[in-house]
């Protein structure tokens, strides 16, 4: 879209949303219903863009995209009305005689921007949030999953009309477009790099902003995890979508005396997962562009490589893969991996660990496979992360009824369920004095008696 059309939509959205078509609730729930109803019937056309763009089977679009959308919808249908429900709250005896309450309001004109990793997901989950808050949206899908993009555009614009949800494909001309408008908040999931320049392009505005970023995400194994266990869990949750996951665990933090035990499970658990040829298998996924997989296979080092490193080039696909014996000075550890490669790094003492976690950006994800209970409680007390799981990998994020988000360097905000609702929602506070009575105790000239009944009331 050109800028002066993209201003045109913007324009269309806001009289749209200054109507109060979306204010009534049996609006916004025939939206979701529209919404649930259209990609469960789309679901083999959702499943063959996600094939094109990520190379991802059937049962894992389903499993990670198209069934956790509509479990979300779902979610949110079941507890609109309670959400969307003025909320009366206690009214101090000071402003006695009064009704006070909590009113969810609607922002208005949101911008979405959604993330290539998780084409659907990451799209439609906010935007049944925004929608179930009773706001307009307008959606960016990522230009690096055109097939997917397509989709969501073809199949939005069936069902809703675009002063009301809007997608806007493209590029980086059309994202610095849509950040120069003025929206009423912001939604982005993505890098952190893009992430500073979203909070920049909304601070003229004073827009509220929601960023959803990533990092390096520890996954850390004690001497008392159930090792085959803790291998089975964290082979599915880091080599999932070829680790193209933001909570993806980015290395491994485990105690040295169980770190052979550890990767022969890893190496056991791949092969399992994934066969003797992983880059055979129809099920297993490729790297989002060129442009990633040679950014990924630059991070390996074929010295450090235990197990995996082949690569195909034309297929952009990457092996599974283990490196050992890795420091904070590879260039593994530099950055945000990615793909589906995957570092072991090892500790002595519980300090190591904190120390280690502590010193780096905060993460989004943090996982902790142990089964002695002071050692979970410590690292889970005292490291800093957005949200994650003890025993298990990136299962902290497929539920509505807790907020998904990160802190620090990994994001700010949360969603889904409650939390999402709450994201797009202003709450105004909302103080309903009555007539029938006005005490003078406020008002001058002031006297001995009222300064009594203040003190009185005010403590």
């Amino acid at each position: 879209m050109t800028p002066s059309e993209i201003e045109a939509l913007y324009q269309k959205q806001r009289t749209f949303f200054s109507s109060g078509a979306t204010l009534d609730v049996a609006y916004r729930i025939s939206a979701l219903k529209k919404l649930r109803q259209a990609i469960v019937e789309n679901e083999t056309a959702i499943a063959q863009a996600l094939r094109e763009d990520l190379g991802k089977s059937a049962e894992e679009s389903y499993m990670c995209e198209t069934g956790m959308v509509i479990s979300e919808i779902s979610y949110l249908l079941q507890h609109i009305r309670r959400y969307a429900r003025k909320r009366t709250v206690l009214t101090p005896l000071a402003q006695f005689a009064a009704r006070s309450c909590r009113k969810p309001t609607p922002y208005g004109v949101c911008l979405i921007m959604s993330p290539w990793n998780y084409p659907l997901l990451l799209t439609l989950d906010p935007l049944a949030d925004a929608l179930a808050a009773g706001n307009t949206v307008i959606l960016k899908p990522s230009a690096y999953s055109p097939a997917t993009s397509a989709l969501l555009q073809d199949l939005l614009s069936r069902i809703f009309p675009e002063e009301y949800v809007a997608v806007v494909t493209g590029g980086r001309a059309e994202n610095a477009c849509l950040l120069e408008q003025k929206s009423d908040y912001i939604f982005f999931t993505g890098s952190k790099s893009v992430g500073r320049l979203v909070l920049e392009k909304a601070a003229p505005h004073l827009t509220p902003v929601t960023l959803e970023l990533g990092g390096k995400s520890p996954c850390i194994v004690d001497r008392s995890a159930k090792i085959s266990l803790a291998a089975r869990r964290i082979v599915f949750g880091k080599f999932l979508n070829c680790g193209q996951t933001c909570v993806a665990p980015d290395y491994i933090l485990c105690h040295e005396s169980v770190k052979d035990e550890l990767i022969g499970c890893l190496k056991a658990e791949i092969q399992k997962q994934y066969g003797a040829d992983p880059l055979k298998n129809a099920a297993y996924g490729k790297i989002i562009s060129q442009k990633h997989f040679s950014r990924v296979s630059g991070l390996m080092d074929e010295r450090k490589v235990v197990w995996g490193g082949e690569t195909d080039p034309a297929a952009l696909k990457i092996a599974p893969t283990l490196m050992a014996d890795v420091t904070w000075e590879d260039a593994v550890m530099g950055e945000e991996i990615f793909g589906p490669v995957l570092p072991i790094l090892t500790f002595r003492q519980t300090q190591e660990v904190l120390d280690t976690v502590q010193a780096h950006d905060t993460p989004l994800a943090l996982y902790v496979f142990a089964e002695d209970k002071a050692f979970i409680r410590t690292v889970t007390d005292r490291c800093a992360f957005g949200g994650g799981c003890v025993n298990d990998c990136i299962i902290h994020l497929a539920t509505s009824r807790m907020g998904f988000g990160g802190m620090g360097e990994s994001g700010m905000g949360a969603y889904h369920g409650k939390i999402g609702f709450d994201t797009f929602t202003h709450y105004k506070s909302i103080v309903d004095k009555k007539t029938w009575l006005d005490l003078p105790m406020r008002y001058q000239p002031y006297q001995k008696i009222c300064n009594r009944l203040v003190r009185l009331f005010l403590r």
